[in-house]
């Protein structure tokens, strides 16, 4: 996810987004592409910190005597041939012309009409703006081009009436022409007004999905950009909607037709499909594609698709503010709730955010080999694991989950279930799965802090042992629950001095493995073989380092109470030095 931004910014950019769809509908109506530009010169200014400087409608050629149709915002002409030069430099791209506007920053963003260029739109600022406002400004440029499509189509309908009146020769093929073109011109103001409705009617790209396969009569698909299916209009809904994610020649055709489709003004035709992106900046955030194995998509089709995309940045745009929202009040409570703060307005924090506290709760603590996809992987597998969506957050030690105590009335572990849904959600690593470690359960939030503890604890004995994969409770510890590791552990380690400091000051000075030798031998009753195996030795190696272990020792191995004091500072060691690996 992006970075959190405030709210009153998150608040700005909303109200931009729905300023840009009320200015498309008034743009609609105009059929002066000059006039056009005008309204899109006056909302810079009232929709970012930047000033419009010149605009260029036309050719944008210079006449020889080195003047041409620059035009600054009130509408005089200006002589600038060297604007007027960079302007015809650039063709129909868009780009950097502070060198010759004499700001700090300032652009020239190129205008189309149909399927022509139809010159640039200027706008400078005395810094770089911020990149919502480079947003913003790019939408606009989208939404003005819509706008001088349409007047440029009502320009070929006139044009149509002026052929019309001078070869009546041919007045029923000229007057076949003119209705062709008005009804095209309806039908493309009323999908613009429909697209415009399904955006403000809040129904999400499920509806604006929809409204296109109503005015086109095709399949429609949204997709996130790896592929994924987020919404279906039509007939024909594929039964596999997700990608092979191992199929490298799949992604790599994925990657490229998204940079093409990126680049094209355009929808662009990727074999059945005809496909546009929702791009609001360099990132692509969904794609919205027409299914059409007959090709008969037209000019039409690809005006709605385009148009489609274009609403679906402004969904998509508007939905990816509300998570990052959600996702930073989320945090901030978990945050609060491990650190035993602001416990008395937990309950109602957490019930603003769907979430009901009053219920006993556990905190977990989740660790993965993998990063990319492993919180939207512990989301869906939490609702689908136990039933509800817990408080998550993000820390160095882990995923942390603050989850409701699910009932299992059958007596199987809910944690277990999670652990397998999370590992069958990360296909990538599902040869070293991770650990969770789950902390006591508490009734109230005050206890949440407690649990966190106990959760890390959990954790930190998981990973320790030899097999780290899996989950460990902090109820069924035992012995470990009294060897500390989280804070003063002093004692702790006084203990293990006490009764293995020869043997590891044995095994510093010359390399050898004998306090690993006795945690093992203990750890496996006594068992000659299974300790063998367990060290990868010979029997008769084993003899020898236990017969140097009472040696150095001066303990009796076969002692009741030497056996439990050494086993539980082997247990402690073990412990120990797992976490001086995890840290180094």
């Amino acid at each position: 996810m992006a970075g959190c931004r405030t709210d009153r910014a998150l608040l700005e950019e909303n109200a931009n987004l729905r300023r840009l769809i009320a200015l498309s509908s008034a743009m609609a109506e105009l059929l002066d592409e000059g006039e056009i530009v005008d309204r899109a010169m006056a909302a810079v200014a009232s929709l970012t910190p930047c000033s419009p400087v010149a605009a260029l409608v036309g050719a944008g050629q210079s006449d020889g005597a080195g003047r041409s149709d620059v035009r600054t915002p009130d509408g005089r002409g200006v002589d600038r041939p060297e604007l007027a030069a960079r302007l015809a430099a650039l063709g129909d791209a868009d780009g950097d012309v502070a060198g010759v506007v004499g700001t700090r920053w300032a652009t020239a963003y190129a205008l189309r009409a149909v399927d022509a260029h139809a010159g640039h739109l200027v706008v400078a600022c005395g810094h770089a703006p911020h990149q919502e406002h480079r947003v913003v400004l790019r939408l606009l440029v989208q939404q003005t081009n819509l706008a001088l499509g349409t007047a440029r189509l009502h320009g070929r309908e006139r044009a149509a009436a002026r052929e019309m009146k001078r070869v009546n020769a041919s007045l029923e093929e000229a007057n076949g022409r003119l209705t062709a073109a008005v009804v095209d011109l309806q039908r493309r103001r009323q999908a613009h007004e429909r697209l415009a409705g399904a955006v403000a009617a809040e129904t999400g790209e499920a509806g604006i999905a929809a409204e296109v396969h109503r005015l086109t009569g095709l399949p429609v698909a949204v997709e996130d950009a790896a592929g994924g299916l987020r919404a279906w209009a039509g007939p024909g809904r594929p039964e596999r909607p997700r990608p092979d994610l191992f199929d490298r020649a799949a992604r790599r055709r994925r990657t490229a037709l998204l940079a093409e489709a990126s680049r094209s003004p355009a929808p662009v035709r990727d074999r059945d499909r005809l496909v546009a992106v929702a791009r609001p900046r360099d990132e692509v955030l969904g794609v919205l594609a027409l299914v059409d194995p007959g090709g008969r998509a037209g000019e039409y089709e690809a005006f709605v698709l385009q148009h489609g995309a274009l609403m679906l940045t402004v969904e998509l745009s508007h939905q990816r503010n509300l998570v990052e929202s959600e996702l930073r009040l989320r945090r901030d409570l978990v945050d609060d709730l491990l650190a035993g703060t602001d416990v008395a307005g937990a309950r109602s924090r957490a019930e603003a955010l769907g979430h009901d506290l009053t219920s006993p709760h556990r905190v977990l603590v989740l660790r993965w080999p993998a990063e990319e996809g492993l919180v939207r992987a512990v989301e869906q597998a939490s609702r689908a694991a136990l039933g509800a969506t817990p408080l998550l957050a993000r820390r160095p030690d882990g995923i942390v989950l603050v989850a409701p105590e699910p009932d299992q009335p059958d007596g199987r572990s809910p944690w277990e279930a999670l652990h397998r849904a999370v590992t069958d959600r990360l296909p990538g690593v599902a040869g070293s799965p991770g650990a969770i470690g789950v902390g006591a359960v508490c009734h109230e939030p005050a206890g949440l802090a407690r649990s966190f503890l106990e959760a890390r604890r959990a954790l930190t004995v998981r990973l320790g042992c030899g097999r780290p994969a899996g989950v460990t409770r902090y109820e069924d510890l035992g012995v470990y629950r009294v060897l500390t590791v989280d804070g003063d552990d002093g004692e702790v380690r006084g203990y293990v001095r006490e009764w293995l400091g020869p043997l590891l000051d044995y095994d510093s000075t010359n390399g050898a493995e004998l306090v690993r030798t006795v945690w093992q031998y203990l750890e496996q009753g006594g068992n000659y073989d299974a300790t063998a195996r367990a060290l990868l030795i010979h029997r008769s190696t084993l003899r020898y380092r236990l017969r140097r272990i009472r040696e150095i020792s001066g303990l009796d191995l076969g002692a009741v109470d030497t056996r439990l004091n050494l086993h539980v500072a082997a247990r402690a060691w073990h412990l120990l030095q797992g976490e001086v690996s995890r840290t180094v």
